[in-house]
């Protein structure tokens, strides 16, 4: 299976930007200036520090399974993976100081997120935290890098991260203000990384055309004995803005290198089965009230059934088309639209992990424990979600106040019965989130 899995900061920049045209978003009016005293000062640090902001978030959800599971998991979500459960997702502060990459003078910043709740068992890091908590609630450093904007080489300059970053490969994000829908494409969940340490670079070559590079541990490690093997990974991509008038975006980024565990596959082929992820998204801005994403997505990877009978790698692959549709109804009520369609060709990446730590355990090559999907030959998954998302402005110092109700049916296009503890070929579940951020 894919043991990867999703973003704020030039991670944002990258990809959740297309996000944020896709669903009409007010922009944070509501912040904590912690160091807002030395405004008055007259020294550079007095007025670096007078821009810090602090910010915080609450999500808590429930899928509902009509159908009642046994066990009670809703077969393939990550994030409401508790059938009929409400959970606490996420409760996150982040202290940061933003770059403004339209002025194209020499900037340093930084972004410190800490997360706590039940999405964090996936997005931990090998030998950083995955070890620290047993619980379904779990706590993390989302976010911890320092920014860096350099006036080099073009007019728009070059943006850095380096440090713990949140991957910036797709269109769904971690953070729940910035994607459309409660619950994960299976694309989100199975097909792009979640976590890395490393570095990131977005070069504005022109103000139509980006380039993006970086390098990492790989997805979801660190150093030394906390890597899974001993190759870095990388990514390599392009954005392309302003198309058709401002109205049309496209993200695409690639990344390769060895993701396997050396416990599970061996030495040799956890340092050199490659796994390459490619992911392409583009969002056209119809006009004030509607906006259409598509994103395409094919990973291939060398290693994870391990070597053939004559020594040659037996990979595993998968690949995915997604579709979004954001129309908003009036200032508070916005009506989204996902549909999906995800080949799981060798049934090796789609399973839910039915204990608190199993994902990390999966990554680590520790024993971990999963409800894995159909045996045999691959399985080709639909799935379509509807939602209307309510997001007034109540002022009072309150960022952002979100409520929304998802229905979502997931279906096995072939003859697999992954769903409901293995009784069906489909699943349907209903219910949605809750968000207030100050």
């Amino acid at each position: 299976m894919n043991l990867s899995g999703k973003k704020s900061g030039l991670a944002v920049a990258l990809s959740v930007a297309s996000v944020l045209v896709a669903v009409p978003l007010k922009s944070a009016k509501a912040q904590v200036h912690p160091f807002s005293a030395f405004s008055s000062g007259s020294s550079d640090l007095s007025h670096w520090l007078s821009d810090v902001t602090l910010i915080g978030q609450i999500e808590g959800g429930i899928m509902a399974n009509p159908a009642r599971p046994n066990p009670g998991y809703n077969f393939g979500d990550f994030l409401a993976d508790h059938a009929n459960q409400v959970q606490l997702n996420q409760a996150e502060f982040t202290l940061s100081k933003a770059i403004d990459a339209s002025k194209n003078t020499y900037q340093v910043g930084f972004t410190l997120e800490g997360l706590y709740g039940s999405d964090a068992r996936y997005y931990h890091l090998v030998g950083v935290s995955d070890q620290e908590w047993k619980a379904r609630y779990q706590l993390i450093p989302a976010q911890a890098h320092m920014d860096v904007h350099l006036p080099w080489l073009t007019s728009g300059g070059l943006d850095m991260q380096a440090g713990i970053l949140q991957a910036p490969m797709g269109v769904e994000g971690l953070d729940p203000a910035s994607r459309a829908f409660y619950t994960l494409a299976y694309t989100s969940e199975y097909s792009v990384p979640f976590q890395h340490i490393g570095a990131m670079f977005n070069w504005h070559v022109t103000p139509i055309l980006d380039v993006t590079f970086g390098i990492d541990t790989g997805n979801q490690t660190s150093f030394g004995a906390s890597d899974n093997n001993s190759r870095p990974a990388g990514y390599f991509g392009f954005n392309l803005n302003n198309l058709l008038g401002g109205k049309l975006r496209i993200v695409e980024l690639s990344r390769v290198g060895p993701e396997n565990s050396w416990k599970s596959v061996g030495h040799y082929e956890a340092d050199h089965a490659q796994r390459f992820w490619n992911d392409i998204n583009a969002t056209y801005q119809v006009n004030d009230k509607l906006s259409l994403t598509a994103e395409f997505n094919y990973l291939h990877d060398e290693g994870i059934r391990g070597i053939g009978a004559h020594g040659q790698f037996a990979g595993t692959d998968a690949e995915s088309f997604v579709s979004f549709l954001s129309y908003k109804i009036n200032k508070d009520f916005t009506f989204n639209y996902r549909g999906e369609i995800y080949r799981d060709n060798n049934n090796s990446m789609v399973a839910t992990f039915t204990t608190n730590n199993s994902y990390m355990n999966a990554i680590a090559g520790r024993p971990y424990s999963t409800m894995a999907g159909p045996g045999g030959h691959g399985t080709t998954y639909g799935d379509l979600s509807l939602n209307v998302a309510y997001r007034p402005d109540l002022g009072n110092h309150i960022r952002i106040f979100q409520l929304r109700p998802e229905i979502r049916f997931d279906r096995a296009l072939n003859t697999t019965s992954p769903f409901n503890g293995g009784r069906n070929d489909g699943m349907f579940t209903f219910g949605g989130d809750a968000v207030i951020g100050f």
